[in-house]
């Protein structure tokens, strides 16, 4: 077999085996065993790894132990029924509808709850765009958030500015859900796993201040109406007194296990960060940095691995994500090594497109240019997938089932 497609090969299964090993149901499993409930609880899971996530906690408690529910996840990402649970589906990462109508249903199936009740929260990544019970017009909420992804923000600055503009995130749906217990379980999918920033902690003591939020809309000139503002000037809760959090499953578990992976098919795995936060483009100019080096120093065959989550500056109206362009922006500095980049989701989505991501080697460049798709170009319109799915260089796995931030993985065979 040709040694590219030993590489890819190789790459795909490193990556399989790391998305298994984080894999949410252990982590439920563990939150939920052993706990005593009162009386029947309310189960709720939101986020792109709800349905996941809720399986595992319907198979430990069951119907005798969860008197309703709902799952809240990305379309697409539902497997089926789960019990008498109530499952639905919403877009990803642009708000919409269905995701209002969802909260509405969930927030009215926690009214009037008592001191002798429990909710099971179940947290995962999307969870802000799937979860929402704006303060100020829908269609202006969703122009924050375009405004907010085009702009490049990080993660924490959206999710600063969202709390401030919703009834359920920054820790209000837990202060809605009062007197009742609130026991959050959350599947990390943001840098340095702080509850309040995931899915905007919606169960989570709000560590931001106004002052931020006002901060951020100054830095990005971001357009708001006086009444989203006044929003931004109205402080969200500080403490939780209902609310335990539980935290399990982050990024740096995917490193470990990816690393793990790589050393059973002959490379030397090396860790180069997991917390890779940075443009998409600059990460992958960045990591075929790495690969000239390393190839000039003659090494063994080694697995150069990043974990983290790129952002993406809109220039264009091209398709993609952050993992293909990634990849792309990679192939011009691979040109020619004996290396293999693979950039892709956790939760086997990236951007909005039907890819986790997308692959770049040391031919990508050359087969762009016999097609005439100059790289840089490509980049500028945002239409990474497109021009990687021209060469078969897309990764499809289809929905997860968990979301742990991104994975880069580098295989160097000098």
């Amino acid at each position: 077999m040709p040694e590219w497609e030993t590489m890819r090969r190789d790459a795909e299964e490193i990556f399989r085996e790391a998305v298994s090993a984080c894999m949410p149901e252990k982590a439920v499993r563990r939150a939920l065993s052993g706990r005593y409930f009162t009386k029947p609880v309310i189960l709720a899971a939101v986020g792109k790894a709800a349905w996941t996530m809720a399986k595992a906690a319907w198979e430990i408690l069951g119907e005798e132990k969860i008197s309703r529910g709902m799952v809240i996840t990305k379309t697409g990402h539902s497997r089926g029924p789960i019990g008498t649970l109530e499952i639905r589906e919403a877009t990803h990462p642009v708000l919409g509808r269905e995701a209002v109508d969802a909260a509405s249903r969930l927030l009215h199936m926690t009214k009037g709850l008592t001191a002798e009740d429990t909710v099971i929260l179940l947290v995962s990544g999307g969870g802000s765009a799937l979860f929402e019970s704006p303060l100020i017009p829908l269609e202006e909420l969703a122009d924050v958030n375009r405004q907010l992804l085009a702009c490049g923000a990080s993660i924490e600055e959206i999710n600063t500015i969202r709390k401030r503009l919703s009834g359920v995130k920054g820790g209000r749906f837990a202060k809605a859900c009062a007197p009742a217990k609130v026991l959050a379980v959350l599947l990390s999918d943001v840098l340095g796993n702080q509850p309040d920033v995931i899915a905007s902690g919606p169960a989570c003591p709000d560590r931001s201040t106004c002052a931020e939020a006002l901060e951020i809309v100054s830095r990005y000139q971001l357009k708001l109406s006086e009444k989203a503002l006044d929003c931004l000037k109205m402080e969200t809760p500080k403490s939780l007194e209902n609310a335990e959090v539980l935290l399990s499953g982050s990024v740096s578990e995917l490193c470990r296990a990816a690393g793990e992976s790589a050393a059973k098919r002959g490379y030397r795995p090396v860790l180069l960060t997991d917390c890779l936060s940075c443009q998409a483009k600059e990460a992958g100019s960045f990591l075929a940095s790495v690969a000239k080096t390393q190839i000039a120093q003659n090494c063994p065959p080694i697995a150069v691995i990043a974990g983290g989550e790129t952002v993406v500056k809109l220039t264009g109206k091209g398709l993609g994500g952050r993992c293909q362009e990634l990849a792309l922006a990679a192939a011009e500095g691979l040109f020619g090594l004996p290396a293999l980049l693979l950039a892709a989701g956790s939760d086997g989505t990236d951007g909005p497109t039907d890819a986790a991501g997308g692959f770049a080697d040391g031919r990508t460049a050359g087969l762009l240019g016999e097609k005439n798709l100059r790289i840089p170009e490509v980049l500028e319109e945002n239409d990474a997938y497109h021009a990687l799915d021209s060469l078969g260089n897309l990764l499809r796995t289809g929905p997860t089932g968990t979301n742990v931030n991104d994975l880069y993985l580098l295989l160097l065979r000098p």
